[in-house]
């Protein structure tokens, strides 16, 4: 079992920066692949970026290449988004998640809570 929480949200201008956090609970972290996912309202929920269990795999949505950039710290049990240049429609909750598979899986097994992202234009 693992619990995540994520954290590191808020309100922040166009073409600002915002750095995300999701802080995970639990020995095993380090066998998971890390994902980053979005959901803006009134939308499916949508793929942002993945991170294998060392950080030496990613994979990112079109949108977000060259813009975003996801890292983790398995000593500190948490994953980061580092999130540059944002737009108007980045703005969405932002959830991480964890699985078993590839940075390229479709199939998550455990989510947190989401953190707002909200971007001015």
């Amino acid at each position: 079992q693992v619990q995540l929480v994520e954290s590191g949200g808020g309100l922040v201008q166009a073409g600002g920066s915002l750095r995300l956090s999701c802080a995970a609970s639990g020995r095993t972290f380090s066998r998971y692949t890390m994902g980053w996912f979005c959901q803006a309202p009134g939308s499916e929920r949508r793929f942002v970026a993945a991170a294998n269990w060392s950080g030496g795999s990613t994979y990112y949505a079109d949108s977000v290449k060259g813009r975003f950039s996801i890292s983790r710290d398995n000593a500190k049990n948490t994953v980061y988004l580092q999130m540059n240049n944002l737009k108007p429609e980045d703005t969405a909750v932002y959830y991480c998640a964890a699985t078993v598979g590839t940075v390229y899986a479709v199939k998550y097994d455990y989510w947190g809570q989401g953190t707002q992202v909200t971007v001015s234009s």
